[in-house]
């Protein structure tokens, strides 16, 4: 890619975007278009003590062109990771440090840094210690860090000999060639006061310098929003004087040529950053990917996976249909060519397993839901109980080799025993090879004006006001588009305005990470060396990895939902039993008279998908008679559809 005129061969090493969680106000896709836009080849991301965005910066970088560094700005306890202790001359008990990864080998060596960061170090923050980076240091490149770095902390305190220590020991575990001085020149007067002392002690140990901006946000004039989102994560206000602030307002995205000139002195410094980036040359296949399923051992007697498979779902089709006809043999045969050629028996195997265990321990578990109904061989194996066959539905929704995706099967457990089936998973499949899923809660329209109102300190009978005329679900540049009082009222104050500007640049960022309610992911060995992992608050190990850059990396993810219904089912149907009467719920007639003119009243207040106000009342409109005619009505209520409502 060409350079802009003037600017220089330069390369951000050193950023931070919204996943430094309430930290890091930059998002991936703004720094990638300004990255490109300065003419750059490359973009690091080094976000604090995690990798949660990395599939998606590293996605995104590529789609621009541009080469992408996965990195991470890691903490680093003083002592012993598992020490969980104050140590008084180190703030939060630990450093900074900043890592990129040069290879494969280095990408699986920082997920399995901040892996354990989380899951042994986590004091303050999750930490590495020294040992552990000597054990997973190849392939990684190593820059000392912000003021926070150790180095830096030393050589701030006037502490030469422990700084050249701390320098020395990181030379010495990364390797010769493959650590780094950082200088920064980011509006800290600190940071200019120490560089000579860091070019001293580079020329002492023979380490390189490289410059960097530890960029948080992207703008100059996003600086205030960003002071504004620390507030937030502190719980503090923009007006008090005994609270962490960035005092600088130049963390920003600068171009090359910006770099340059404010490291007029030290041009080495730019045009090394532009070497390191060409030592990092990871490289991540998302097109040709190969997928890890969860092994199954067959019993004895059949050879590999797709032989059991087969035979359990020609047992089940037997089971299931009073005559085999050459179409459901054809059906059968065809679903288990595709399932076969896309490496997923394992999977099948595994899922039956799981429902099979929920049912011997009398775990109520759903019919189905979802595209897995299309499935002739869920149904067969007794994972689903809705017959593809009798109701249309396809089985290329659910899976297709012309569209390569993991096989997406939801199922319903009641939910006051999903845990017992959680726990199956991890003893059956191995506590290092199953995790939950990470989620992330976004700064939404309503919630961020509320926020930036509190740390702004305006009254909060006012900003309830503001929030209360936003739309539920409507963003915010449509709202003040929409509603003439609400755009009437921002336009009123200047503080109201403000307020509004900074809750728009933050709308849409992530807040917080926590576990998905359903989602659990089950790898063919160890978690660890596929993903990061990760452990929010006092909650369970899940990987750091959404479930869309998890498909990404070719895991497979079983939705594990619970469901209340089925719980108040189960119990409704010990209540009958209870009374001396037979009940069979499988047995149950789908076109009983009387229950259709129970949903015909309207009378389905605590019935799964018919409860709602809108349901109810399209019952009464609808008058259902049969099965078909209530489907019809639960996929015509929803957006879009329902305009075609009173055509049906």
């Amino acid at each position: 890619m060409l350079r802009s005129q003037g600017q220089a061969d330069f390369v951000h090493l050193h950023n931070h975007s919204e996943f430094s969680l309430l930290d890091g106000a930059s998002r991936i896709e703004e720094m990638v278009k300004l990255a490109r836009q300065y003419g750059m080849r490359a973009l690091a991301l080094t976000d604090h003590g995690n990798m949660f965005g990395a599939i998606k910066f590293y996605k995104a970088a590529k789609d621009a062109g541009l080469k992408p560094i996965i990195g991470a700005e890691v903490y680093v306890a003083p002592g012993d990771r598992r020490e969980k202790k104050i140590h008084p001359d180190v703030p939060e008990s630990s450093f900074h440090l900043t890592l990129l990864c040069q290879d494969e080998q280095g990408y699986r060596n920082l997920m399995r840094l901040v892996s354990y960061a989380w899951l042994e170090g986590f004091y303050y923050h999750p930490r590495i210690d020294k040992e552990l980076l000597a054990q997973f240091s190849q392939g990684l490149i190593g820059l000392s860090g912000c003021l926070k770095g150790e180095v830096n902390y030393y050589l701030r305190r006037g502490d030469t000999e422990r700084a050249m220590k701390a320098a020395a020991s990181y030379q010495e575990i990364l390797g010769p060639g493959n650590f780094y001085l950082e200088v920064m020149r980011a509006g800290w007067a600190e940071q200019e006061s120490i560089i000579p002392a860091v070019i001293e002690l580079g020329a002492t140990l023979d380490i390189p310098i490289v410059a960097t901006n530890d960029c948080h946000y992207c703008r100059p004039e996003d600086a205030r929003a960003h002071d504004a989102l620390v507030c937030i994560q502190t719980g503090k206000r923009l007006k008090d004087q005994n609270r962490l602030r960035m005092s600088s307002t130049q963390l920003f995205f600068r171009s090359g040529a910006e770099m340059a000139r404010i490291f007029h002195d030290l041009p080495e410094a730019v045009q090394r950053t532009a070497e390191v980036a060409e030592r990092c040359n990871l490289e991540l296949d998302f097109e040709h990917k190969r997928f890890h399923v969860p092994a199954y051992r067959p019993p004895e007697g059949f050879h590999d996976e797709l032989c059991y498979l087969r035979h359990l779902a020609r047992t089940g089709l037997e089971k299931r249909y009073a005559k085999i006809t050459p179409g459901l043999e054809e059906r059968l045969n065809y679903e288990l060519d595709v399932i076969q050629r896309m490496g997923f028996p394992g999977y099948f195997l595994v899922v039956k397993d799981i429902v099979d265990f929920a049912r011997s321990k009398g775990i109520p578990v759903g019919p189905g839901r979802g595209s897995a109904a299309g499935s002739l061989v869920l149904y067969c194996l007794g994972i689903t109980e809705i017959d593809p066959i009798r109701y249309g539905l396809l089985f290329e929704r659910f899976l297709s080799t012309e569209r390569v995706s993991l096989p997406d099967i939801d199922i319903d457990f009641a939910d006051a025993r999903r845990g017992e089936v959680i726990d199956y998973i991890r003893n059956r499949y191995g506590k290092d090879s199953v995790a939950q899923i990470i989620t992330f809660g976004t700064m939404q329209a309503r919630a961020v004006v509320r926020d930036v109102g509190r740390v702004m300190d305006i009254p909060i009978p006012e900003v309830d006001q503001i929030a209360k005329l936003i739309p539920p679900g409507m963003e915010l540049d449509a709202a003040i588009t929409s509603v003439t009082e609400l755009r009437d009222l921002i336009e009123s104050r200047s503080d109201y305005r403000e307020m509004w500007q900074i809750a728009r640049k933050l709308e849409g960022l992530s807040r917080h990470a926590s576990v998905h309610a359903s989602a659990v992911v089950i790898a063919p060995g160890p978690l660890i060396e596929l993903v990061p992992l990760a452990k929010p608050g006092d909650g369970e190990v899940c990987t750091q990895y959404d479930m869309y850059s998890l498909e990404d990396v070719g895991l497979v993810k079983l939705d594990v939902l619970g469901l209340r219904t089925l719980t108040v089912v189960d119990e409704g149907a010990k209540l009958v039993r209870a009374r001396g009467q037979e009940l069979e719920l499988s047995s149950l007639p789908l076109d009983d008279a009387k229950t259709f003119r129970l949903i015909q009243r309207g009378d389905t207040i605590g019935v799964f998908q018919l409860e709602s106000a809108g349901m109810r009342d399209l019952c009464r409109r609808m008058m259902p008679e049969r099965i078909e005619h209530l489907i019809a009505l639960i996929a015509l209520y929803r957006p879009g559809p329902m305009e075609l409502i009173d055509e049906f």
